[in-house]
């Protein structure tokens, strides 16, 4: 089935929302699509229709078996083309997230196959997001922020949230990168500062930032 590149942004909002414990409710939608609330309630009638969606009124919107396996592959394309764009094409992994959000409703499937076989089949991203598998299956992902990890315990950093590059650039500067062993020494109380060893070096961050650096044993 081939959608077009507004009905897969879509369907991605949508699993992304699901994912990060949010209802897919209208609002939500559009404000992650930053689009306007009518536009969402006429696109869900319309995945509705081509049984992409579940949607009930004031209930929100979940994916079907067929939507699921759909954003699977968009996400795949996604994960794969920032890979790509960092350690092919040479791009900071601050500007690899844009760029594959406008390419990876373009690519086909011959050239998916070619990302992942150059890169060896790689299974996450430069953020440290999972990649789905061909078939769809999607490994577990790192979710626990250091805002809620035990103090005094190792932790590997296993991913980081990739919408914003202001917050990447700070992260690579202070060497918070997925793979990087990481302690957590104090947590300051009312959401304060958090302070933390990064390898062997002690750095203290603002609590915003450490939720998004998710950890893992």
């Amino acid at each position: 089935m081939r959608l077009s590149q507004a009905l897969e942004d879509y369907i991605k909002a949508i699993y992304v929302l699901e994912t990060e414990g949010d209802k897919a409710t209208t609002n939500r939608i559009a404000e992650y699509l930053n689009v306007s609330s009518a536009s969402v309630t006429n696109m869900l009638k319309r995945l509705a229709g081509m049984n992409l969606v579940d949607h009930q009124s004031y209930k929100g919107a979940t994916l079907t078996d067929a939507g699921h396996k759909i954003a699977m592959e968009i996400i795949r394309h996604h994960r794969l083309l920032e890979l790509y764009l960092k350690e092919i094409m040479g791009y900071s992994w601050d500007e690899v997230h844009d760029e594959a959000e406008h390419l990876e409703h373009h690519i086909s499937e011959q050239f998916e196959d070619r990302i992942a076989e150059l890169l060896n089949h790689p299974t996450h991203d430069p953020h440290g997001d999972p990649i789905p598998t061909k078939d769809g299956f999607m490994p577990d992902k790192a979710t626990l922020p250091i805002t809620e990890a035990n103090v005094n315990t190792s932790y590997i950093i296993g991913r980081v949230r990739d919408q914003d590059p202001e917050l990447l650039r700070y992260l690579e500067k202070n060497g918070l990168l997925p793979g990087v062993k990481i302690k957590l020494l104090e947590k300051a109380p009312f959401d304060g500062p958090v302070r933390i060893l990064v390898e062997d070096e002690e750095q203290t961050i603002g609590f915003g930032v450490a939720g998004q650096i998710f950890l893992v044993h």
